[in-house]
């Protein structure tokens, strides 16, 4: 990987890692509707004057089609289960759960042909993957939680397929101006539940700040690295960075909000990361 490779990956990590911290101080006042309505929109007021002043918007007409999807995929459906997930799941174990991208993106691409057939190597990671998927879920969880859980998996889904959208479909068109689309797409979209469900009662200062964070942060800019992070490694590479956020998670929930360190977590992590590597790392070649 290049140096800029390593730099975009290393910062999408960690700004990645932190939004379960954010999205769990906010969904305890606000509903999810609420949260990604305002956070998406925030994010494309913050970046349309840069997209309309560089004529970034208009290019994607003719593609409006795989932009919506990608508005859909990548932004819709995660970002509304997780914040309902948060409200029953810690935020730790909520980013350990969609550390599961690289197995399930690893799985999408075999099924659409987009990589090799699962060999020996890459079935044995994917197994040990799943099985500290199960882990978490089995040990830490108990009733009403697996729903939650079966919540951020199919968040996690979303993420794997987004990487794909961007590479096979939008990968010629203006980042910014893709960005700047599907984050007011879903500000819009998210917009008439926001409203049913606002809230009835006052809102600490604390939770518009967190809301803040995620919109300018971990929405505008980080959406930005991402567009760049899959140009300059594919999308197969990019999902990888959920092998550094979810300790950025878990050590955030631990030291900020005070949540357990549990079995679960001293079991599945380790076996998650151990299979999504096993089940992304490239066979090498070996030269003629």
């Amino acid at each position: 990987m290049s140096r800029r490779g390593w730099v975009l990956f290393i910062a999408l990590s960690v700004i990645w890692g932190v939004p379960y911290l954010f999205i769990k101080v906010a969904v305890e006042y606000i509903s999810p509707a609420v949260l990604t309505s305002t956070r998406t929109g925030l994010a494309a007021l913050v970046l349309a004057p840069l997209a309309i002043r560089g004529g970034q918007l208009r290019p994607l007409l003719a593609r409006w089609r795989w932009v919506l999807a990608f508005a859909l995929i990548e932004i819709a459906v995660p970002f509304g289960l997780l914040g309902a997930a948060e409200q029953r799941l810690s935020s730790s174990l909520t980013g350990l759960l969609v550390a599961g991208v690289p197995l399930i993106g690893a799985v999408l691409g075999v099924a659409l042909r987009l990589a090799d057939r699962i060999d020996r190597r890459r079935l044995i990671g994917l197994l040990v993957g799943f099985a500290g998927v199960a882990a978490l879920v089995g040990i830490d969880l108990r009733g009403g939680d697996l729903l939650a859980a079966g919540a951020v998996l199919v968040a996690a889904t979303g993420y794997a397929l987004g990487p794909i959208i961007v590479d096979r479909r939008l990968s010629d068109l203006p980042s910014l101006g893709v960005t700047v689309a599907a984050m007011g797409l879903n500000g819009i979209g998210y917009l008439p539940w926001a409203v049913l469900t606002r809230p009835q009662h006052a809102v600490p200062v604390r939770v518009w700040g967190a809301v803040a964070v995620l919109g300018v942060l971990c929405s505008a800019l980080a959406f930005l690295l991402f567009f760049a992070l899959v140009a300059e490694v594919g999308p197969s590479r990019t999902t990888v960075i959920t092998y550094l956020n979810p300790a950025v998670a878990v050590g955030l929930g631990v030291s900020v909000l005070g949540e357990p360190f549990t079995i679960g977590i001293a079991v599945g992590f380790p076996l998650v990361l151990l299979g999504s590597y096993l089940a992304t790392r490239r066979t090498p070649t070996i030269p003629p």
